[in-house]
């Protein structure tokens, strides 16, 4: 009798908590297989993606009403309610995209399929759940791509502090919270997944910038993003390239473009499919003058993906990056001259060139229904030049009968990263594991002297003619690092879900080489002049821990928080640079601390959507400079000061920032005009308000200060409309003041000697952009700095200054492309 009861209560047990198949096929109207499809379950928030033969499988699914949407970017999206009590076979067949669609239609379709893909928590073999992500879709961006304007290719991405070089996008120099914006050195900057800076742990400095043209999409993950891609506390940005188009055998997209100040560029793409093999290639060049005299460049940058599907479950790409680029650089300004003349320049030597030789092969296999690997197998081999008279004294003019100090860096590093990312069931739900290791090996070389004496581009070491150059020095920087890192999503319930993470790295840092210390007297004869070999090494290893979660108020709208550790290696350019501007620090070491978030984002039907969220980062040993007398070893080997000020580098202390980041997107046409569909009118607000503070500091006049690179206040707001084929917006930037220096310098307008230190008074800057297509054509044009504000963004401490680097004035641009 008791057997029974068990038995009855069992079977009815087992009946309330049943669970169903869904499986099928995506295919065409015409009968032909969808690859790749997804398959977005609205009700549970839950992703699938269809096969090469567009074959799909939803597991787990209890007794119940669901709502289905499918798409393919080749076909219109499909929406379905499906009841389920039983296992189903649904097949999906999806109506290809009308050719007559306007812009405007194609623009909104976009957005309705991002805002589908914005909610993936797992893309390939990559975790995002529980972290504060944004993606910029390029196609979407009305701005000024050709100059890789990145206040207006970012302008939804929050907090973001962005330096202005003026130098049509040559480099991306952007951070947030307090990160040092510069050459974006706080980020781990990728390209489709594998490193690309000059050395990822001695030097990430990223001089080379992939042109926005022929992106996809930018993926912006933050400081959470230290367990999967690095210890960077700034998190990741991963440039993600055009895919091959599909269903052409060869494509072609030109794209021409003319501006201010002698401004061409022109862009040029081929990409196709023939059978398993696939190809992306384009070529880039820039050339132009600037807004200041001595301030002219020519870049030239060429990329190739080539592609063989072995089957459907394997595939292999290999990737070649090549650019080279030479600068002018007009030089930094001090406060006064700024002020009378932003136009300014007296640096007609200085100079900037850079070559960039990037390598990959990756990998991909399917090894079952559920797992997933990637192997990443990457290079880099390239040089970074530069020339020029840089002395702290910004006004002092160019003595051309002087030599020019030359920096010569050769780069030379490979790694392989492998991931496995595998689903199983637990508890009823399907949970992700993922797990990786990487290993990198840089050979990097460094010297530093006398360069010639003449005007031009002329990067041969004078040494041997001017041997009593105070500045030389020659290293070899050999560097090593292995990391094991894994996250795992465990979905404790159908809306609920943790993920803990870990990264443990392994560090060798070696320096082997020598320096030059030569003293002079007031008249310059030479009182010592001694070589002083310098080797280090060191090594550490250490574990970083993290924990993300994610909770589903519905399918559109999610809270989400997380909190990660961070850690930065001092750069060898920390260490054994010798700089006129500042001193380092002999016994500079590594920075350490965390990030965490907690926010709420989503969308609200098809009208608003919205991040909103809180942030704190404390920064222990943070490097950072202030104002003292510069100190140096005399003939006697006794420490004196020089009678100088100078910026000293170092570990200035503990810091705590926090703050709030929102941004809200509503679109107005759907809220007032839903059944116009060939019109469109958007409005959004991008707003950061943080606070900063030194709460420990054993330097003087820091401890209470607060963190340099941080303005109070960082708003973007922006107004889009668009009818049938024309599109247009308007943007405007504000970014209240911010400090350059622990110490909390304060500007000087009358100061006419450095313009190294000093605060960067708040700006205001507005971007007008417009654009019509017509059939194959599409013709783009746009003014930067409508208002003609004369501001700056920055004060260089090395190139191209020293001294406040000008933002450019008001100037124009406009691109016509052809896409056959």
């Amino acid at each position: 009798m008791r057997l029974k009861v068990f038995s009855i209560l069992f079977f009815i047990a087992l009946a309330a908590n049943a669970q169903f198949t869904i499986s099928g096929k995506v295919t065409s109207v015409a009968g032909e297989p969808v690859p790749n499809a997804e398959i977005w379950n609205k009700t549970t928030g839950k992703l699938t993606v269809a096969n090469q033969q567009g074959e799909y499988k939803i597991l787990s699914l209890e007794e119940g009403n669901y709502e289905f949407a499918v798409f393919s970017y080749e076909y219109a999206i499909m929406e379905r309610e499906i009841s389920v009590d039983k296992n189903l076979t649904v097949d999906f067949e999806l109506s290809p995209l009308a050719e007559s669609l306007t812009e405007v239609m194609i623009t909104n379709r976009r957005e309705q399929i991002f805002a589908l893909r914005k909610l993936r928590k797992v893309e390939g073999t990559a975790i995002y759940a529980g972290k504060k992500s944004e993606v910029v879709l390029l196609d979407k961006v009305t701005g000024n791509l050709a100059a890789n304007n990145a206040r207006q290719i970012y302008n939804q991405v929050v907090g973001l502090n962005i330096y202005d070089n003026g130098d049509a996008g040559l480099q991306l120099n952007i951070g947030g919270r307090g990160l040092d914006p510069n050459r974006t050195q706080n980020f781990n900057t990728r390209q489709n997944g594998y490193d690309i800076s000059a050395d990822v742990l001695g030097y990430p400095e990223s001089y080379y910038t992939p042109p926005p043209e022929a992106l996809r999409e930018i993926q912006v993950v933050r400081g959470a993003a230290s367990l999967q891609y690095g210890t960077q506390f700034g998190g990741l940005i991963n440039f993600k390239f055009k895919e091959p188009v599909p269903d052409k055998k060869i494509e072609l997209i030109s794209r021409q473009s003319l501006g201010s100040y002698d401004l061409f560029t022109s862009f040029n793409s081929l990409s196709g499919t023939v059978g398993k093999f696939s190809y992306y290639t384009y070529y880039n060049f820039k050339t132009g003058n600037g807004f200041r005299p001595n301030s002219g460049y020519d870049s030239y940058n060429a990329y190739a993906h080539l592609g063989w599907k072995f089957n459907d479950r394997t595939k292999i790409s290999f990737e070649y990056t090549y650019q080279d680029y030479l600068a002018q650089q007009p030089g930094g300004l001090t406060d006064f001259q700024f002020y009378r003349d932003p136009d300014f320049s007296n640096r007609p030597r200085n100079w900037f060139d850079v070559n960039w030789n990037l390598f990959a092969l990756k990998l991909e296999h399917q090894i079952s229904d559920r797992t997933d690997f990637s192997l990443n197998v990457f290079g880099l081999n390239a040089t970074r030049k530069a020339l020029g008279f840089r002395q702290n004294r910004v006004a002092q003019a160019d003595d051309p009968d002087e030599p020019r100090e030359l920096l010569v860096d050769d780069f030379s590093n490979w790694g392989a990263e492998a991931r496995v990312l595998t689903r199983y069931d637990l508890f009823g739900e399907e949970s992700v594991l993922l797990l990786g290791s990487k290993f990198y090996k840089a050979f990097n070389q460094q010297q530093q002297g006398a360069g010639s004496a003449a005007m031009g581009p002329d990067f041969e070491f004078a040494n041997a003619s001017f041997p009593d150059y105070e500045r030389q020095s020659e290293f070899d920087f050999p560097n090593s690092n292995l990391a094991i890192f894994g996250e795992n999503i465990f979905n404790l319930t159908n809306n609920f879900s943790v993920t803990p993470g870990f990264r443990f790295e392994f560090i060798n840092t070696e320096a082997e080489g020598f320096y030059k210390n030569i003293i002079t007297d007031n008249a310059e004869n030479v009182l010592l002049n001694e070589t002083i070999e310098d080797n280090r090494e060191f090594d550490r290893s250490f574990l970083l821990l993290g924990i993300g979660s994610s909770y589903n108020l519905n399918p559109s709208n999610e809270l989400y928080a997380n909190l990660s550790q961070n850690y930065r290696s001092v750069t060898f350019n920390d260490i054994r640079v010798v700089n006129p501007s500042f001193q380092v620090d002999p016994n500079i070491n590594d920075e350490e601390g965390f990030t965490s978030d907690l926010g709420i984002r989503g969308r609200m039907k098809n009208i608003i959507s919205y991040d909103a969220s809180l942030f704190a980062l404390k920064y222990n040993d943070r490097i950072g400079e202030v104002l003292r007398p510069e100190e140096r070893v005399n003939a006697e080997g006794q420490l004196e000061e020089t009678g100088r000020l100078v910026r000293f580098r170092g570990n200035i202390g503990d810091a705590f920032i926090y703050g709030v980041e929102t941004f809200v997107d509503w679109n107005i046409s759907n809220s007032f005009f839903e059944s116009t569909e060939n019109y469109k009118l958007n409005a959004f607000v991008n707003a950061a308000f943080t606070r900063s503070e030194y709460i420990k500091s054993e330097q003087i006049n820091v401890e209470g200060n607060e963190v340099e690179f941080i303005p109070e206040i960082n708003l973007k707001t922006g107004l889009y409309f668009g009818y049938k084929n024309f599109l247009a917006g308007l943007q405007h930037t504000y970014l209240s003041s911010q400090y350059t220096d622990a110490t909390n310098a304060p500007q000087d307008r009358f100061e006419n000697n450095r313009g190294i230190e000093g605060e960067v008074p708040a700006y205001g800057i507005m971007d007008l952009s417009a654009s019509y297509s017509l059939g194959k054509f599409k013709l783009e044009a746009g003014i930067n700095n409508l208002l003609d504000n004369s501001y700056f963004t920055r004060r260089a401490t090395g190139y191209p200054g020293p001294g406040i680097i000008p933002a450019q004035p008001v100037t124009w641009y406009t691109t016509l492309q052809i896409k056959l």
